[in-house]
This record gives C-alpha cells, sequence and structure tokens, in this order.
C-alpha cells in the first residue's frame, strides 16, 4: 500500500553526490538556498524558511550527526533525513515526515515529491528547478518549491 502509516510519509532517494555533499546541502544555509525556498537560513538553531509566495515557517533543528542524519521541525512535522553511502560512491536517503494531518496529507505528501526533485537537481547537477516566478506558485497550481 502507497504509504501506509497514519500521519507519516516516507520517502527514498539516490544521489549521486557522496554523504558529505547532501549533508552539506541539509545543514547549511548556503545547501539549502539551492533548492529548499526563498531562503532556509539558520540562526541559533532555528532555520527561518521563506517561500515566495510569502509563507513562512521557522523550525527548530532536532539532530545533526554529520554525513548520516539531520533533523528538523518543518511547519509543525518532525521531518528526519537518514544518509547512508549506497556503495556506489553515491549516497541513499530517506526523508521521514512526522505529524502529518490527515487532511493535507495528500497535498504535503505531492510537495514532498516535488521538494526532493529539486534538491536532486541542485545536488547532483547544481540546476535550480525552481521558476522564483511569485505569479506562478503552488498555491497557484505550479510543481515549484
Amino acid at each position: 500500500m502507497f504509504q501506509p502509516d497514519a500521519g507519516v510519509l516516507r520517502w527514498k532517494v539516490r544521489f549521486a553526490t557522496p554523504p558529505a555533499g547532501v549533508y552539506a546541502a541539509l545543514s547549511t544555509d548556503e545547501g539549502r538556498r539551492q533548492y529548499w525556498a526563498e531562503s532556509a537560513d539558520e540562526t541559533g538553531g532555528v532555520i527561518h524558511y521563506v517561500f515566495l509566495n510569502g509563507i513562512e515557517d521557522k523550525g527548530d533543528i532536532l539532530e545533526r550527526v554529520p554525513d548520516k542524519r539531520f533533523a528538523v521541525m518543518y511547519f509543525g512535522s518532525r521531518t528526519v533525513f537518514d544518509l547512508s553511502p549506497d556503495g556506489a560512491g553515491g549516497t541513499d536517503m530517506q526523508v521521514t515526515v512526522c505529524d502529518v494531518p490527515e487532511e493535507e496529507r495528500m497535498e504535503i505528501c505531492a510537495g514532498w515529491v516535488s521538494w526532493l526533485m529539486a534538491m536532486k537537481a541542485a545536488v547532483d547537477f547544481g540546476i535550480d528547478l525552481r521558476n522564483h516566478d511569485p505569479a506562478r506558485t503552488w498555491a497557484q497550481g505550479y510543481a515549484d518549491n
């Protein structure tokens, strides 16, 4: 069954990039700026996410294990990124998002796929898939982060 656990979403992505590079993309301001939000800067263990459509969120960094795990609060959900070497020089990453409200599950599920593909494009290929156009955001039906 697709995403069978109530309140939890899990996705896996393989990166050609080694774990240290994937971890840097998650755990540094510079890394997050490549794909996550218009800005996602950390101050004192809290990331301030600012999106093109004016939505903002602040989330605590919950856990840092270099090259292995990064966990944050993101829009009220505990979000854990587990990294492991893939055996071929790259990284397997599993994202686990907890406390997903049932009424928002479909949108959040789709949003994570969009986000993960934007991250993969940025980390493995140096490409920013976001359109950076405030008239063309998720709220207007665009697949954009």
